[in-house]
């Protein structure tokens, strides 16, 4: 601290710890809703027309509400529905419940609409060579279908790691609690700005990484 002022170095650091929060909410959310995603895409996709509707409800439900109720419902929900009480902690799991199924049903869309672009003579042919339905989705439709959907899931991706910051809303203290805090407690716009540039900066190496994966994918090589 310098005449009542905090130093640079310690905002830094301080906006570091809370990114180390936030880049835990990105990679815990992917881990669990890319997989999530794949199975409520199929369950859209079923000849089973419950299971179908069903998952075609959870879809819109969560497209079609904002992100930060899903957090309030998932935080409040076991005391004021089920009598439960929970601890501080649980916060941090109920913004990941909340993150993990909101992002599966986007997720799920974008597999769905890769899925069904796929010409059904790729189905054809491999039923003439041999390949049961999971060795044909698995070996045959998915690599396909992921060089076709890395742009749009490249999208979600750079979005959701803006989304991060909307777990201020149930206490979590990532990098954007942070940086608001030290803006409120030093009367000065620094905070957001070191904050604007690290969003910046992790979105800017995402998409350095999705061109890469882009161009290992492509088809056709310069």
């Amino acid at each position: 601290m310098i005449g009542g002022r905090m130093e640079l170095s310690t905002m830094f650091g301080m906006l570091m710890q809370g990114f180390v929060v936030t880049l835990q909410i990105f990679a815990l959310t992917l881990l669990g809703a890319i997989p999530l995603g794949v199975l409520v895409a199929l369950g859209r996709l079923s000849s089973c027309k419950p299971l179908s509707w069903l998952m075609g409800v959870y879809i819109s439900i969560m497209r079609g509400t904002p992100l930060m109720l899903q957090m309030f419902a998932v935080f409040f929900a076991p005391y004021y529905v089920f009598g439960i009480s929970t601890g501080t902690g649980y916060k941090f799991t109920a913004c990941i419940i909340a993150f993990i199924v909101n992002y599966a049903a986007y997720f799920a869309e974008i597999y769905r609409s890769g899925i069904q672009s796929m010409p059904r003579g790729q189905y054809e042919a491999a039923q003439v060579l041999g390949y049961s339905r999971s060795q044909t989705f698995f070996h045959i439709i998915l690599p396909q279908v992921i060089k076709r959907i890395l742009p749009a899931m490249g999208n979600e991706i750079i979005t959701l790691v803006k989304d991060t910051s909307l777990a201020f809303s149930i206490g979590v203290a990532e990098m954007f609690t942070t940086g608001k805090a030290l803006v409120a407690s030093q009367r000065t716009m620094v905070p957001f700005a070191i904050a604007a540039g690290v969003y910046w900066v992790c979105c800017l190496v995402i998409e350095f990484i999705l061109r890469v994966i882009e161009k290992r994918l492509s088809y056709y090589h310069d």
